[in-house]
C-alpha cells in the first residue's frame, strides 16, 4: 500500500493500518511494542534494582539478587502482611460483634412477638342463637378484609429505588485473611532468607577495581573453562562454592564425577542451579521480547 493509500480517508473499509493510527491517537486498545537489547538487564544485574550487584545470591529458582535490595524486600512484606493481618483481626472482631447484637436483637423480637400473641389472645362468648352461615359470611368478609389488608401492606412495602432513604447502601468489601508467605518478586514461590545462595563471579581481570570492571562489556568468567559470561552464555551457580560456571563445563565435566571444582565437596542434582539471564535482543534468545500494555477498548 502506498503512502497516499495508508492516509486516504474516503474509502469504505476501515484498515488495519487506520484501526492502529486511531489507537494510537485516542488511547483506546491494547499497545504491543518489540523490545531491544536496552530493555534487557545483563546476566549479573539485580532483578530488583536492575543494577550490576555488589553482593549478589540467588534463589533456587535461578533469579539474581543485591543482597541488600531482596532482605528489605522481604522485610517489606512481612511488613505488610503483618499490616493486613491486623486489619483482618479488626474486621473479624466487629463482625463477631455485631454478630451478637444481632442474636440479641432477634430474641428481643421473639420475645415482643410472643408478648403481643399473648396479648392478642381474647375469649369471647358463643351466641348459641346465631346460624353457621352468618359465621361463614363473617369468616369471609373478615378472609376478605385480611386479603385486601395484606394488599394494601405488600404494595406499601414495595422498594422505591429512586427515593434516597430506601437506596442500597454501600458496604464495605469484606477482607480475606492474608497469607503469611513471603513471595519471590520474579518466581511467584515462597521465598525465605535461609534459601538464598551467596554467588562469587570470577572477575576477568582482577586487577581492576568494581568502578573499573562494571564499565566493561566483558565483566566475568567461568570458574573453570575461563569462558567469558554473557547473556548469551547459559550458565549456572554451584550451592556449596557459590561459583558461577557455563553450562556446557557443567555438562562435559562438572556431570560426570558430581564434585564442586572449587571446594572439592560431593554434588547434587539440586545443588546445580541455572543462573536465569536476560535477553540478547534477538528473539532465538528464548526471552519474550515483545511487551504489551492492556487499555480500554471502544466499542461500537
Amino acid at each position: 500500500m502506498t503512502r497516499h493509500g495508508k492516509n486516504c480517508t474516503a474509502g469504505a473499509v476501515y484498515t488495519y493500518h487506520e484501526k492502529r493510527k486511531d489507537t494510537a491517537a485516542s488511547g483506546y486498545g491494547t499497545q504491543s511494542v518489540r523490545l531491544g537489547k536496552d530493555a534487557i538487564k545483563d546476566f549479573d544485574c539485580c532483578c530488583l534494582s536492575l543494577q550490576p550487584c555488589r553482593d549478589p545470591v540467588v534463589t533456587e529458582d535461578g533469579y539474581l539478587y543485591e543482597k541488600e535490595a531482596i532482605l528489605q524486600y522481604i522485610l517489606h512484606q512481612k511488613t505488610e502482611i503483618a499490616k493486613k493481618m491486623k486489619a483482618y483481626e479488626k474486621q473479624k472482631q466487629a463482625l463477631k460483634s455485631e454478630g451478637q447484637l444481632e442474636s440479641k436483637s432477634e430474641e428481643r423480637e421473639r420475645a415482643e412477638k410472643f408478648k403481643q400473641r399473648e396479648n392478642n389472645i381474647v375469649s369471647k362468648p358463643i351466641n348459641p342463637f346465631t346460624s353457621d352461615d352468618g359465621s361463614q359470611n363473617g369468616s369471609a368478609s373478615s378472609s376478605s378484609s385480611d386479603t385486601s389488608a395484606g394488599e394494601s401492606s405488600s404494595s406499601s412495602a414495595l422498594p422505591s429505588f429512586w427515593i434516597p432513604s430506601l437506596t442500597p447502601e454501600a458496604k464495605p468489601t469484606m477482607l480475606k485473611k492474608p497469607s503469611k508467605t513471603v513471595l519471590c518478586p520474579m518466581s511467584g514461590r515462597p521465598l525465605k532468607m535461609s534459601d538464598l545462595i551467596s554467588v562469587r563471579f570470577t572477575p576477568l581481570d582482577p586487577s581492576l577495581d568494581r568502578v573499573a570492571l562494571l564499565t566493561r562489556q566483558d565483566r566475568y568468567v567461568c570458574a573453570v573453562t575461563k569462558d567469558t559470561l554473557g547473556n548469551s552464555v547459559p550458565s549456572a551457580v554451584l550451592r556449596p562454592s557459590g561459583a558461577v560456571v557455563t553450562m556446557e563445563c557443567v555438562e562435559k565435566l562438572i556431570r560426570k564425577d558430581m564434585i564442586d571444582p572449587v571446594t572439592g565437596d560431593k554434588l547434587k542434582e539440586k545443588d546445580i542451579i541455572p543462573l536465569q539471564r536476560g535477553g540478547t535482543g534477538f528473539a532465538g534468545s528464548g526471552v519474550d521480547l515483545k511487551a504489551k500494555e492492556a487499555r480500554p477498548v471502544m466499542q461500537a
